[in-house]
């Protein structure tokens, strides 16, 4: 076991709601500061540690997908820039619910529950009332809370916090928080496509151990890892062509391969492999080989995806949300208009607003042609002028040129019969 996965075993048996510090890890575990701060860092990446501002980094719960909704107090403190007035130790615990206290205090009781967050103004009856049913507190406005109530959160452990904001941006900035991690949610990462403990050569291997491999599990592509399980290389068939089978591995491999981590979005990888030029990515954490991604992974991905119900709507979906395509003759056509979100600071469609649609128009254009999976390359304006908002658009694309795998698509903007912009897009097919 490497210093790093030991530290990061030991942050992950440490209690919940203890707090660390990199100099107490280092001292702890003897090792250098540098060492335990990258520790912490991928610990809090993984969430099992949070970092509150003046309070310090916190061993929190770690949440389930199906937990996607809930918050923990700590992360309430940074959304809204709190205080913390009392009941630091509950930090850690994720909240369920959270409800304004716009009522009055008998109807109130009907609805605070325990691990709720009731946000409320300088109401002391209602911040009372809240932290003895096991509710946090989250004072609006600025106001501060009497010593008994501090105390009775501090030996409840329950979390009270106040915040300059009033509570309606209180309530918007949590439901923005909320809306973000479940469009994450439907993000699909490395670490959900790969395969876990793949084949692999050691760097001290020759060219038969290869071939032993490839009659044995059926493939021809393999990562290369040192004696730590780090990724030194990658090794096809076709580096060991012709090469003796006592050849050593270090001699034909490819060095410095391309890796990713975890987290690491499957979209992301598809352009990297088309961009690359290469069919298998090996997937770390550590510098440690923890798995692998073939081309053949991603594009089942992608095609699951394409097949599946968004829980939010992203930034790109909202502005397709307004076109729709049909076909004319050989080209085709996509019409709609630009919503608000799309506008920039000056009034008219942001650029990047408008390369999504028409990279969308070229991408329905180029599925008609059988390009299913599909990795946008570029999309070159040559022609524009300032858009308006909300005056109907229509996109048409047309093919220029079409190969094997890449196609070439010419895409022109029409708003109110005349040509406001006029753009050169290519896409690439992702073959299996």
């Amino acid at each position: 076991m490497t210093k790093h996965q030991r530290l990061l075993k030991y942050i992950e048996e440490l209690p919940l709601g203890d707090k660390i510090s990199v100099r107490q890890v280092a001292k702890e575990l003897g090792v250098s500061e540098g060492t335990a701060y990258r520790a912490i860092k991928e610990a809090e990446s993984r969430g099992l540690v949070n970092t509150v501002p003046r309070v310090g980094t916190v061993r929190i719960e770690v949440k389930e997908e199906q937990n996607i909704q809930r918050l923990t107090f700590a992360e309430v403190v940074n959304i809204v820039d709190g205080n913390i007035l009392g009941g630091r130790a509950g930090l850690h615990k994720s909240l369920t619910k959270f409800l304004i206290g716009a009522m009055e205090i008998e109807s109130m009781s009907k609805y605070i529950e325990t691990n709720s967050l009731l946000i409320v103004g300088d109401r002391k009856e209602a911040q009372h009332l809240a932290i003895a049913r096991g509710a946090g507190v989250l004072i609006t406005g600025g106001f501060d809370a009497p010593a008994a109530v501090r105390e009775m959160a501090d030996r409840q452990e329950i979390p009270l916090i106040s915040s300059s904001y009033d509570t309606f941006t209180i309530a918007t900035m949590i439901n923005r928080a909320i809306h973000d991690r479940m469009i994450k949610k439907d993000i699909v990462r490395a670490e959900d496509v790969m395969v876990r403990n793949p084949y692999c050569l050691r760097a001290d291997a020759d060219v038969a151990d290869w071939l032993e491999l490839s009659k044995q599990s059926g493939h021809s592509r393999f990562p290369v890892v040192d004696e730590r399980m780090r990724v030194v290389g990658i090794i096809s068939g076709g580096d060991v062509a012709g090469v003796s089978p006592d050849t050593p591995i270090e001699k034909v491999m490819t060095k410095k391969p391309y890796t990713v981590g975890l987290k690491t979005s499957v979209a992301s990888i598809a352009h990297q492999m088309v961009w690359l030029g290469i069919e298998l990515v090996p997937v770390e954490e550590g510098k440690e080989l923890l798995g692998v991604v073939s081309r053949q992974d991603v594009i089942k991905a992608l095609q699951q995806a394409q097949r599946q119900p968004q829980v939010q709507m992203t930034h790109v979906d909202n502005i397709l949300s307004h076109f729709t395509h049909y076909w004319d003759g050989d080209g085709a056509v996509l019409r709609g208009t630009m919503p608000p979100v799309s506008m920039d600071r000056g009034g008219t469609v942001s650029h990047g607003a408008l390369v999504t649609v028409m990279a969308e128009a070229a991408a329905a254009l180029m599925r008609r042609y059988h390009f299913q999976d599909i990795v946008p390359e570029a999309v070159s304006i040559y022609f524009l002028h300032p858009m308006p908002l909300e005056q109907e658009l229509e996109v048409r694309a047309s093919l220029i040129d079409m190969g094997r795998q890449v196609g070439k698509v010419d895409l022109i903007v029409h708003c109110q019969g005349n040509i406001i912009c006029k753009a050169l897009a290519s896409v690439q097919k992702l073959n299996q």
